[in-house]
């Protein structure tokens, strides 16, 4: 199939936002102690040919540490995903990124943008000046996804593995191959620039995106997990937050619930008090597999496939629709 458009080379668009992708080290090797987000999109580029048929165009929209991810870089992704997924000539996006909200930044994009064209975020797990950095592979094979021609939707490749928005999770630290999809698996593999297929690209249901809110509109949600001996003390003291009108109080309560959405007792009566107060509550899972069953006696709704940190997002731009 060619990817030409009147007879032009089609684009694809590399956005950078930093991470251990981006990232560098004054002692030479070191896999460790470096810091986040110092190499540019370009360079990264640089000595990665684009795929047959198409050229690369980088533009920098951040350049952080991922685990300081916030909703005014959030804001301004969004912003620059919808300027170039609007371009003819433009087939996909690659976005650059630290590996430790990826997943979240992922789901994020999933909510909020349309699922027609690829949108592929590419991480490492080391930073760039180790002595074998994993980020230009893994950027390479970003790169291939967004030029097959089946892509769609918002996708994390790292280590092979292409894994959908909805599912992915950072489940080790350090290692190279450190995300799963839990028992739905990942939708393939990239092999030798080409991508093998194992289950269907992700797809929004119609009518799902929508224009987040400005970075200083985002309601409040937190997250709570239950435990053995867990209490209602950090809920309560949301809720007198609440009611005493402070201007960032929370509006939304995510908790992350034991077994198939199990709460300890202490927690649930908190969360009982801190929806009388107003205060929206949702419950989501601590599991890393499968997807809670909802029974019909259940306290709270159930975010019944979404991990505690996916639920927070999609209860917030939920707030963010009524």
């Amino acid at each position: 199939m060619t990817h030409s458009l009147s007879g032009k080379a089609r684009r694809i668009v590399v956005l950078g936002t930093g991470g251990t992708i981006a990232g560098s080290s004054s002692q030479a090797g070191a896999n460790l102690g470096y810091t986040a987000g110092t190499v540019s999109v370009e360079d990264l580029l640089g000595g990665i040919a684009a795929p047959d048929g198409f050229t690369l165009h980088a533009e920098q929209v951040a350049q952080l540490d991922s685990k300081d991810m916030d909703t005014a870089t959030w804001q301004s992704l969004h912003e620059r995903c919808q300027h170039w997924l609007a371009q003819d000539d433009v087939t996909g996006l690659v976005i650059t990124h630290g590996t430790d909200t990826v997943e979240e930044t992922a789901f994020f994009l999933h909510s909020v943008l349309p699922a027609s064209k690829p949108v592929v975020l590419a991480c490492a797990m080391r930073p760039s000046t180790a002595l074998m950095p994993d980020g230009p592979q893994n950027l390479r094979d970003a790169l291939a996804v967004v030029a097959t021609p089946e892509a769609a939707g918002v996708t994390v490749v790292c280590a092979g593995e292409i894994h959908g928005a909805i599912e992915v999770s950072k489940t080790h630290p350090y290692r190279l191959k450190a995300f799963g999809s839990g028992d739905s698996g990942p939708i393939g593999y990239v092999e030798e620039a080409s991508v093998r297929q194992l289950r269907a690209w992700p797809h929004q249901a119609a009518g799902e995106s929508l224009t987040p809110p400005g970075a200083d509109q985002w309601p409040r949600v937190e997250i709570v997990l239950s435990h053995a001996g867990a209490n209602g003390a950090l809920i309560d003291l949301l809720v007198r937050e609440r009611q005493s009108g402070a201007a960032d109080a929370v509006a939304g309560l995510v908790l992350g619930a034991t077994g198939n959405a199990s709460l300890h007792r202490e927690l649930e009566q908190a969360a009982h008090r801190a929806q009388a107060a107003g205060i929206e509550v949702r419950v989501a899972a601590r599991c890393n597999e499968g997807r809670l069953l909802p029974t019909s006696d259940a306290a709270f709704p159930i975010m019944a496939a979404l991990s505690p940190v996916k639920a927070r997002i999609a209860l917030m731009l939920e707030l963010c629709r009524d």
